[in-house]
């Protein structure tokens, strides 16, 4: 697998596994990844939740560790880059308000580079329109916003990924290995 260099853009209350577990794996294979996060530079930290399922209705949140940003929102160019990664949490929620990282998620499409999104990242993929026509997995309670983007929800295993061309998605961090997995795939073309 070639070195490439990978964009990761998180904020303040990413789930703390879908931040730093695809953050370290990418770069113990040899990739750079820069994460980075609006209004924050370098060194500066988000903090994270951590979200659990344990039988009720939805998952629980508790609070996470600090993770530290490696580089500077304002100084990244999204065409410098070779792939994308988009950790769920509620950080999506509101970066998707956000018209420069829309701009920077639509580029890696217009240019059909590697995405990989997981959980509430596809919130920002519906935000971006990039979904029609496309399977997406996502925490299940996103299912209305793939579908209103004319994207098809994957309903799939907790622990399972789908790929659809350039883009990997999952419904939460226990499809890790399989969502891993798969992108190191599309990294790999």
């Amino acid at each position: 697998m070639s070195n490439k260099k990978i964009l990761m853009i998180t904020g303040d209350f990413t789930e703390d596994y879908e931040t730093m577990v695809p953050f370290q794996a990418l770069m113990s294979v040899g990739h750079t990844v820069h994460a980075v996060c609006p209004d924050k530079k370098s060194g500066d930290t988000v903090a994270t939740a951590i979200h659990d399922f344990e039988g009720d209705q939805t998952y629980t949140e508790k609070p996470g560790h600090r993770f530290a940003l490696n580089a500077t929102f304002a100084d990244i160019k999204a065409e410098d880059y070779d792939a994308l990664v988009i950790p769920g949490g509620r950080a999506p929620e509101y970066l998707r308000l956000n018209k420069a990282v829309v701009a920077m998620v639509k580029h890696f499409f217009d240019v059909n580079k590697p995405v990989a999104a997981v959980c509430h990242g596809a919130q920002l993929l519906a935000a971006a329109g990039v979904l029609e026509g496309r399977k997406c997995s996502a925490y299940p309670a996103c299912q209305p916003e793939v579908e209103l983007a004319k994207g098809e929800f994957m309903d799939i295993p907790v622990d399972q990924a789908v790929t659809d061309g350039n883009l990997v998605t999952a419904p939460a961090w226990p499809a890790h290995p399989a969502w891993l997995a798969q992108f190191y795939v599309l990294l790999d073309k």
